[in-house]
């Protein structure tokens, strides 16, 4: 387990370390080499998943900070109004490149769009903005977050011996193209176990903008209408906490997998405490460290060549791309996530957890 993410950190590091390719590779570059650089970034929210204030915020600045590269770092919290009116004052504050997670592709590519029209550099930081064309796309591989989901369902039910147990998807907003990415990788993994009669499929719903307390009405519909679910693929942690509390309802709790996804605290807990039975752990420094570098260049005037790149659905055209691996977490490896720095063991290991912590050798 550690092996690969020392793998992942050697590839991440040669990918940031590509040289650059000059400063006249790029569509967005003008006049940006003239202006002081100074980098806007707009993150999504801090509902949908802990992350975004916990670990990518201070990972981007530190990374900006160390650069020397000035940058102003916002949270948009849901709101579309909002992250339109931050970027239009980013712009007027003189950002040579903007970061952004979009809220939809919609509201991305507007706000690409007018950093485009002011000569101003754009990365799109772990969401795709569809028909965006920004300047580059960091995040992870997806579909593969998806399917280490769907495969450590499949082994969780297995370990149940679980006999046609009927699936429930709690799948992500439908506008992130993130979402319908992991729900294309987790039933990659599942639908050939629906089509065998291995498996029975039952309620399929997605959650409006991740929000976790629709997630949570939206499941105690699901189990009303399937009394009988057996398996919960809940697209990320915050979801899966939602299903668990309606399950802890029922005294299901521990009987009835649930996945997830994120690594975070709450549901790395929720592993131990043998509620949920995975989920997958995104080097979230990794992706910001990325991210930054390549921020930094453009803002500075130039742009590298990176070596992977992804396909736009709506454009057909190709995205320079740097698309980082996933590692599913399951309770035998919880403690690698806290090895790796990702959550500590203080915040990890509080109260009731701190012996289910010993136990699993997090110290």
């Amino acid at each position: 387990m550690r092996r690969g993410i020392l793998v992942l950190a050697v590839a991440v590091a040669a990918a940031g370390g590509v040289a650059a390719c000059g400063n006249n590779s790029s569509s967005n570059n003008s006049g940006t080499s003239a202006k002081k650089p100074k980098i806007g970034v707009i993150l999504p929210d801090s509902k949908s998943s802990a992350r975004w204030e916990t670990a990518d915020r201070k990972y981007l600045k530190a990374a900006f900070d160390a650069a020397g590269v000035d940058s102003d770092i916002q949270n948009a919290q849901n709101d579309k109004n909002a992250f339109q009116t931050i970027a239009d004052q980013m712009i007027t504050n003189g950002a040579t490149v903007l970061m952004i997670v979009n809220l939809d592709s919609g509201t991305g590519k507007a706000v690409i769009d007018k950093a485009r029209s002011q000569g101003v550099a754009t990365v799109d930081y772990d969401r795709l903005t569809l028909g965006g064309g920004a300047d580059y796309y960091v995040s992870f591989d997806n579909t593969k977050v998806g399917q280490l989901q769907g495969q450590g369902l499949v082994k969780c039910l297995t370990d149940k011996g679980a006999q046609k147990p009927v699936v429930a998807e709690l799948n992500g907003s439908p506008t992130d193209n993130n979402a319908t990415l992991f729900k294309s990788g987790y039933d990659s993994v599942l639908k050939p176990k629906y089509d065998a009669n291995e498996y029975v499929k039952g309620p399929d719903r997605d959650v409006p903008e991740w929000d976790n307390t629709q997630a949570g009405t939206i499941f105690e519909q699901m189990l009303t209408q399937k009394p009988d679910i057996a398996g919960v693929l809940a697209a990320n942690d915050g979801l899966g906490n939602a299903a668990i509390t309606v399950l802890k309802k029922q005294k299901l709790n521990g009987k009835v997998p649930v996945t997830g996804q994120d690594a975070t605290v709450q549901g790395l807990q929720n592993i131990l405490a043998g509620d949920q039975c995975m989920t997958v752990y995104k080097a979230v420094k990794k992706e910001a460290d990325a991210a930054a570098d390549l921020a930094i260049s453009l803002a500075k005037g130039t742009k590298k060549s990176v070596p992977g790149k992804v396909t736009d659905p709506t454009t057909k055209k190709d995205v320079p791309s740097v698309l980082l691996d996933p590692v599913a977490i399951t309770k035998d490896n919880v403690k690698d996530v806290v090895t790796d720095g990702y959550v500590t063991a203080a915040d990890l290991c509080t109260g009731e957890f701190a012996a289910k912590c010993a136990e699993a050798g997090i110290k």
